[in-house]
C-alpha cells in the first residue's frame, strides 16, 4: 500500500520536475564565421568555382562603411563615411549527407541593404529593406554530402537615410536544419488573454508545416516551464497534416498563480513545444514569453500589472559608436545597463526593426518598449519607385512583427516616424496608414499601435490619430493640441528634449537662448543648449508634472550616434556658416557619448529619475587658470533639495530647488551663477528633508602625469563575438582627473584579443575606429577589445604616451 502511495506522489509530482534533455530534430549552427569579402563590383563572383582567395577573410557581424575612411567632404547627415557602395561575401562549409531530406534555412538578422543570397551559383532569395529580419529556404539549392557555396551581394547604393545606416551583413547568421514536418521560424505565437491574481489563460498558437508529398499524423506537445526552469503545464494535441501544407494548432490552458514580468521583477516563462510524427520528435522550440497585464489610459497615464508606471525612456539608434552598426550582444547590454542605472525603464528602437536581441536583452532587464518599424515611407525604407507599398509593407510587417510579438517589453508598436506624406495626406496616404496599422493588427492583435508625429497641425485636420490608438507626439509639447481634439487617447512624448552637449566641454559665458551656438563647433556642457523645435531637458520634467495625462517621454537620445549632428550639419554649410570640413560626423544628443561616457546630463535625469538613489555631481570641471572669465558658474546635480557650495573651505551659501519658479531649471538643478575662480577644491553638500545625504569634491587638477586604464569586465568570451571595453583616463600626480588632456594613446595588445574599436566621443573627429592608438578627449576616451576565437590564457593591455607614465591591464580570456 505504501509503494502504491508513493507511485501516485511521484505521478502527481512528474509535470513540475525539468523536461529531460533529449535530441529535437532542429539544429541552429551559428553561420558567422569564415567568410571572404570584397568591395566594389565583381563579375560572377556567385559561381561555386570562383576563385575568392585574394578575398579578405572576416567573421560576421560586419560593417564595412564603420572601417573608413573618413571623406572631410562627406555627408555629415550619414557620418561621413564610406557606406554607399556594393560588395560581395562568400563562404565555403561542407554538409553532411545525414542532411539529405532535411528542409534547411538561412535566416539573416539584419543585411545592409538589397541583399541577393546565392547557394551553389543560384538566387535563393533576396530581401529589401536593410532593417529587417529574412530567411531563405535553401533546401533546394544544396548538396549535402559536398562542398556548398553561399554567396551574397549587398548594394547600399539606394538606400536612403538620415543617419549613419552601416553597410554590409551587420548581425549574424545562422543556419536552422529541420526535419520535414516542424516548426517554421517564427511560427510560435503565445498570449494571455485573461490575467488575475489568482489564474492566467495561456493562449498557444503553433504553427506546424508538413513539406513532405503525404499527409502525416502529427502530436504537438506544449510544456509550460515556470522562471524557475520547472515544467507546470502540459498539453497535447494531434492532427492529420496534408501534403505541403501547414496548420496552427491551437491550445488554452490555464495556469494558477501565475508570476507577473514586470520592469522590477520580470519574470519569464516559457513553451516547450515538441512536435512529434508516429511517435517520434521530429522538431522542438523552446518559447520565451511573459504574462503581464497594461493599458494606456486618457487620464492616468500607463498601467501595467494594475498600478501606474511613468516612462522614463530613451530613444536609441541601432549603431553602436566605434563598432558601427555591427552588431555585438555585449555592446548592445553595456548600452542598456548604462541607461537603466540611470533611471531609464522604457527604450524606442528609433526609427527601424531592432536586433532581436534587443528584446531579449530588454525581456531579462524589465524595460519597455516601443518597437518601431518605419522612419519614412520611401527609400529610407528601401521601398523604391515602381515597388507595390501594400505589398512591400505587408511583407516587412509580417517578419517584424511574427519575429518579436512573443516578447512581454513590447508594451507599442510604431508604424513611421514624422512621415511628411502620412501627416501631410498625400496621395492615398491615409489609404496606405490604415494599412500599416491593419498589417500590424493582423499579426498581433493583442498590442496598440501608434504613428509617431511631429506635426499637430496636419494630424489633427486630417484626424490622422482615428487610425490609431495612442498620442505619439515629438517636442514643444505639440501633444496638447491633439489631446484637446482628441482627449480619449492617452499621449506619448515620443521624443523628448534633444538637448545637445558635447562631454567635457564648457563655454563662456552661459548661452542666453537655447540656440546660441558658437563657432567652437562643439557645445557646452551646462545642458542649456537645444535645437529651435526642442527644448532643454527640465522643460519636459515640468511638463509631465503638469499634464498627468501624459503617459511619459523617450528622451532623444540615450547615446549620441553617427550622422545628424545638429547644429554643425548640412543646414550649417548650406547658409554659408560653416565650411563642409567643419561639418561634424556624429550627433551631440546623446545623453551619453558615442563611446558610452555619461555626459553631465545623465546625472540630471538619474537625480530625477531615482529620487530614492542619493546622488550629488558637480559641473563644471575647476581647471579655469587660462579662461577670460573671472568668475565660472557652478551647476549641483542631485536628488536631494538643497545643497552648500564651498571653495577652498569658504561656504559660498546654499541653494534650494524651487518646484513652482518659472524658469524650469531652478526646479531641478542647483546653480550658483558667479562662482569667482580660484584654484582649489569646490566642495557640494546636499540634503533631503533636512538631512545629509551626501558631498561631491571637484579639484583643480595639475598637469597629466600617468595614464590610468579601467577595463568594465575582468573576463573575455574567446568567441570572436564578446566585447570588453576600457575606458582610458589621464590623471595628474596627485590622482586628480585631467579634464582638458588631448594627448594620443599608443595601444598595445598581448594574447588572445584584438581591437575591435576606439573613440573618445568628440563629433568633430575623423579619426580611424578601428586603429592602435586614440586620442583622449576631455581626459577620457574607450579601447574595445574583442576575443579571438583561436587563442586563450591572459589578456594583457598597455597603453603609452608622451610625457606620461604607461600603464598595463589584465583581462582573462575564456
Amino acid at each position: 500500500m505504501l509503494h502504491k502511495r508513493i507511485i501516485h506522489l511521484i505521478l502527481l509530482l512528474l509535470p513540475f520536475f525539468l523536461l529531460p534533455p533529449s535530441s529535437s530534430g532542429r539544429t541552429t549552427i551559428n553561420f558567422n564565421h569564415n567568410w571572404t569579402f570584397q568591395k566594389g563590383e565583381t563579375a560572377n563572383a556567385q559561381a561555386p568555382d570562383f576563385d575568392d582567395s585574394q578575398w579578405r577573410k572576416l567573421d560576421i557581424p560586419h560593417d564595412w562603411g564603420i572601417e573608413g575612411p573618413f571623406d572631410p567632404q562627406g555627408s555629415p547627415s550619414t557620418g561621413k563615411l564610406p557606406w554607399q557602395g556594393q560588395a560581395w561575401y562568400r563562404k565555403s562549409f561542407n554538409l553532411e549527407a545525414s542532411m539529405t531530406g532535411k528542409k534547411i534555412y538561412f535566416l539573416f538578422d539584419g543585411i545592409m541593404a538589397f541583399p541577393k543570397i546565392y547557394i551553389n551559383g543560384q538566387l535563393a532569395g533576396q530581401w529589401d529593406y536593410g532593417y529587417n529580419s529574412f530567411y531563405v529556404d535553401a533546401t533546394d539549392f544544396l548538396n549535402p554530402g559536398s562542398e556548398n557555396v553561399i554567396a551574397v551581394h549587398v548594394d547600399t547604393r539606394k538606400h536612403e537615410s538620415r543617419w549613419y545606416p552601416g553597410a554590409g551583413i551587420y548581425r549574424k547568421v545562422q543556419m536552422i536544419v529541420s526535419e520535414p514536418v516542424h516548426i517554421p521560424i517564427w511560427g510560435t505565437y503565445v498570449t494571455t488573454p485573461h490575467i488575475t491574481e489568482s489564474y492566467a489563460d495561456i493562449s498557444a498558437n503553433i504553427e506546424v508545416i508538413n513539406s513532405q508529398n503525404t499527409a502525416q499524423l502529427v502530436t504537438l506537445e506544449n510544456h509550460l516551464i515556470n522562471p524557475e526552469g520547472l515544467v507546470v503545464l502540459s498539453d497535447t494535441s494531434r492532427q492529420r497534416i496534408g501534403p505541403d501544407s501547414l496548420y496552427i494548432f491551437e491550445q488554452w490552458n490555464t495556469l494558477l498563480s501565475p508570476q507577473r514580468w514586470d520592469v522590477d521583477n520580470p519574470q519569464m516563462y516559457g513553451l516547450q513545444s515538441v512536435v512529434k510524427v508516429n511517435g517520434k520528435k521530429v522538431d522542438e522550440i523552446h518559447t520565451p514569453f511573459g504574462i503581464r497585464t497594461f493599458k494606456f489610459t486618457a487620464d492616468d497615464g500607463f498601467h501595467l500589472n494594475g498600478r501606474r508606471v511613468q516612462f522614463k525612456g530613451v530613444n536609441l539608434h541601432h549603431d553602436l559608436g566605434p563598432l558601427g552598426a555591427a552588431f555585438y550582444p555585449a555592446a548592445l547590454k553595456r548600452q542598456l545597463e548604462i541607461m537603466k542605472e540611470m533611471g531609464c525603464n522604457a527604450i524606442r528602437s528609433s526609427h527601424n526593426m531592432p536586433a532581436p536581441e534587443l528584446l531579449e536583452m530588454c525581456d531579462s532587464m524589465g524595460l519597455l518598449v516601443i518597437d518601431e518599424s518605419f522612419d519614412k515611407l520611401d527609400a529610407h525604407m528601401d521601398l523604391l519607385p515602381g515597388m507595390d507599398f501594400f505589398e512591400f509593407a505587408d511583407r516587412q510587417l509580417k517578419n517584424f512583427i511574427k519575429r518579436d510579438r512573443n516578447h512581454p517589453s513590447i508594451i507599442l508598436w510604431s508604424v513611421a516616424n514624422e512621415e511628411r506624406y502620412l501627416q501631410g495626406n498625400g496621395h492615398g496616404a491615409i489609404r496606405m496608414l490604415n494599412a500599416l496599422v491593419n498589417y500590424t493588427n493582423l499579426y498581433d492583435p493583442t498590442r496598440p499601435v501608434t504613428l509617431v508625429t511631429d506635426n499637430f497641425k496636419d494630424v489633427i485636420r486630417w484626424r490622422l490619430f482615428d487610425y490609431f490608438d495612442v498620442h505619439s507626439y515629438n517636442y514643444g509639447r505639440r501633444y496638447a493640441e491633439a489631446r484637446r481634439e482628441e482627449p480619449n487617447k492617452s499621449v506619448i512624448i515620443s521624443e523628448s528634449a534633444s538637448t545637445v552637449s558635447t562631454r567635457g566641454f564648457y563655454e563662456l559665458p552661459l548661452p542666453k537662448e537655447k540656440t546660441d551656438f558658437t563657432d567652437a563647433l562643439q557645445i557646452s556642457s551646462y545642458d542649456l543648449n537645444a535645437p529651435d523645435w526642442a527644448e532643454p531637458a527640465d522643460l519636459d520634467f515640468k511638463w509631465q508634472e503638469e499634464d498627468r495625462f501624459v503617459a511619459g517621454e523617450f528622451v532623444w537620445t540615450g547615446f549620441d550616434y553617427l550622422g545628424e549632428p545638429t547644429p554643425y550639419n548640412e543646414f550649417m554649410v548650406f547658409s554659408g556658416e560653416i565650411s563642409q570640413e567643419q561639418a561634424s560626423r556624429s550627433s551631440y544628443f546623446g545623453i551619453v557619448d558615442l563611446c558610452g561616457i555619461p555626459k553631465d546630463r545623465y546625472y540630471l535625469y538619474q537625480s530625477y529619475w531615482k529620487p530614492e538613489e542619493n546622488l550629488v555631481h558637480i559641473l563644471p570641471h575647476w581647471n579655469w587658470e587660462n579662461s577670460e572669465h573671472d568668475t565660472v558658474p557652478v551647476f549641483v546635480y542631485t536628488n536631494g533639495d538643497r545643497a552648500e557650495l564651498f571653495l577652498n573651505g569658504k561656504s559660498l551659501g546654499f541653494q534650494k530647488k524651487k518646484p513652482l519658479s518659472a524658469n524650469p531649471m531652478e526646479r531641478y538643478r542647483l546653480m550658483w551663477m558667479g562662482v569667482p575662480y580660484e584654484a582649489g577644491e569646490l566642495k557640494a553638500v546636499a540634503y533631503k528633508n533636512g538631512q545629509k545625504i551626501g558631498e561631491k569634491v571637484m579639484r583643480t587638477a595639475g598637469p597629466a602625469t600617468h595614464l590610468k586604464l579601467s577595463p568594465e569586465t575582468s573576463k573575455l568570451q574567446l568567441d570572436g563575438e564578446d566585447l570588453c571595453f576600457i575606458l582610458v583616463e589621464a590623471y595628474d600626480e596627485k590622482g586628480v582627473l585631467a579634464p582638458l588632456a588631448d594627448h594620443q594613446v599608443d595601444i598595445q595588445i598581448e594574447g588572445p584579443a584584438e581591437i575591435a574599436g576606439v573613440g573618445n566621443g568628440n563629433p568633430q573627429s575623423l579619426a580611424p575606429f578601428q586603429a592602435s592608438n586614440v586620442s583622449l578627449f576631455y581626459g577620457k576616451a574607450i579601447i574595445i577589445l574583442k576575443g579571438k576565437r583561436d587563442g586563450n590564457g591572459q589578456i594583457k593591455i598597455k597603453v603609452s604616451s608622451p610625457g606620461l607614465r604607461s600603464v598595463e591591464a589584465s583581462i582573462t580570456g575564456e
